[in-house]
């Protein structure tokens, strides 16, 4: 029985300190794709059948400003490839407030599969590139539904014929933040792909995700029955 685990969480490897609970026999099985995105890297998902166990979140291997990527590399805390997995948690941190206000029929559902698309991302980007890490993968079909929503959404909407400005409500508002947000975890991911290979499949998901945030912002709007303002550009 393995009671003493390596993991990685946010700042490097450490004991996972598994602390026994009865005294029942069990298995555990090491899932080197489950992500513990909000904390920065991957980990090791421990399956219990017969045992509790508890864990310990805080490190301090952290606290000189380096981390540790899926893999075991160390890194400096702003390093490229930490901004860019780090924008993305910043993303679904503003979605999950988007989702908290809003209701619109079959976006809240696509909403919470982009979140757990952010996080597939996320384990993908916080993995040690000189390593062939086996982590999540994001496919075409991940796209599609993307641009299926932003077309069935569009058949809703009036034609849009002028820039508009953000607000109107708050989950108006949330949604434009949301979308500014996905473009800056997308120019992150450029960025890194300058230095670094970077799956071609990610800048594509990002691209058309903020697409999909501004259409929806137009759709909450529809729905919640707010005017759209448009941009009047002052007259010189």
């Amino acid at each position: 029985m393995v009671d003493d685990t390596k993991t990685q969480v946010d700042d490097g490897i450490y004991p996972l300190k598994l602390q026994k609970r009865s005294g029942l026999s069990s298995g555990c099985l090491k899932i080197q794709s489950l992500n513990l995105f909000s904390r920065s890297l991957s980990i090791l998902f421990i399956f219990t059948t017969q045992r509790d166990y508890t864990m310990k979140i805080y490190t301090k291997t952290g606290d000189k400003g380096m981390t540790g990527l899926f893999g075991g590399a160390r890194v400096s805390k702003d390093d490229i490839r930490i901004e860019a997995y780090g924008t993305l948690d910043e993303l679904n941190a503003f979605i999950g407030t988007l989702l908290s206000s809003m209701n619109v029929k079959g976006q809240n559902e696509i909403l919470t599969e982009v979140q757990n698309r952010l996080f597939t991302i996320g384990s993908n980007l916080a993995s040690d590139p000189a390593k062939e890490m086996i982590t999540p993968d994001l496919t075409e079909a991940d796209i599609k539904i993307l641009e299926d929503a932003i077309d069935n959404m569009n058949e809703s909407l009036a034609p849009l014929r002028a820039f508009i400005l953000p607000g109107g409500s708050v989950a108006v508002g949330i949604a434009h933040q949301c979308r500014t947000i996905c473009r800056r975890a997308e120019r992150r991911v450029v960025t890194l792909s300058n230095v670094s290979e970077v799956d071609s499949h990610i800048g594509r998901y990002l691209n058309r995700l903020s697409d999909y945030l501004f259409v929806l912002s137009r759709m909450i709007a529809m729905e919640q029955g707010v005017d759209e303002v448009n941009w009047v550009p002052r007259k010189s």
